[in-house]
């Protein structure tokens, strides 16, 4: 089974579950409607990776940079960048046939995480994501931007389905997605106001 670190120490997802569409600006920049209702999905353990590969399958793969939190006692205690790995053409695809996404979201390396740190109080201000690619910054939002709070998010996953200790859920991307070219150097920060309180780096193979 697959693991990501929090301070020092590793945990086990039993899954990932990700939010679709949750910056106005980014399903903009994809051509997508607003939904009705909160787009949930799932991704495998054996999704998580800790390499970044720019194709898989003979596919070319998409970042999406995302909050991303841990969950444990019941709540969200810590908080890290995830990247979702997206096979763009396929997912276009089998949304023209209005088919599931797994094929697309959910294959073996589709999901990086950096280091997961405590969630700050919110007194240090609301948290926030950057991704650098090359030096240069790809990628921002704010969980001000989102159409579903991380908490409202949390609710509407526990309507359905169960949290285990150690499971992560993936709150969106905002806009400035793109194709990952191999040789790229990628940062990712969580932010909480101006101050950043963990990053990481991977290097696109």
């Amino acid at each position: 089974m697959r693991k990501v670190n929090i301070e020092g120490q590793t945990v086990t997802p039993s899954k990932v579950v990700c939010v679709g569409r949750n910056y106005v600006a980014h399903i903009h920049e994809l051509g997508n409607e607003i939904p009705d209702e909160m787009v949930l999905f799932i991704k495998p353990n054996s999704a998580i990776s800790n390499t970044l590969r720019s194709s898989h399958g003979g596919d070319e793969l998409h970042y999406e940079a995302e909050l991303s939190f841990l969950y444990r006692n019941g709540r969200f205690d810590a908080v890290a960048v995830g990247l979702d790995l997206t096979k763009r053409r396929v997912q276009s695809k089998l949304k023209e046939k209005g088919l599931p996404w797994e094929r697309s979201k959910a294959f073996d390396g589709s999901a990086l995480f950096g280091e997961f740190v405590p969630l700050p109080p919110s007194e240090r201000g609301e948290l926030g994501l950057r991704l650098f690619i090359n030096d240069k910054l790809t990628q921002s939002g704010s969980t001000s931007l989102m159409i579903y709070s991380p908490d409202v998010v949390l609710q509407e996953v526990q309507t359905f389905m169960s949290l285990n200790d150690g499971d992560i859920v993936m709150t969106g991307t905002p806009s400035g997605v793109g194709k990952v070219q191999a040789g790229s150097q990628f940062e990712a920060q969580v932010t909480a106001g101006e101050e950043v309180i963990v990053s990481t780096q991977w290097l696109a193979k």
